[in-house]
């Protein structure tokens, strides 16, 4: 699953309203060990464009 949540969010990375709709649902349904996976890996791909958004979706994981 975490594979497929990574596939999605490179796709809609282009649009902040989208990438955040698609990172909040994936927070939803994906496992704690997943979740620190997703983390990590968006900071490392979105830090520069996207970082408000990461920060306001992982305040509370």
């Amino acid at each position: 699953m975490l594979s497929y949540v990574k596939h999605i969010l490179s796709r809609v990375s282009f649009d902040a309203r989208l990438f955040e709709k698609e990172l909040r649902k994936a927070i939803k349904m994906l496992i704690a060990e997943e979740l620190q996976e997703l983390q990590r890996w968006c900071y490392a791909n979105y830090s520069g464009e996207h970082e408000a958004i990461l920060n306001r979706c992982f305040v509370r994981v």
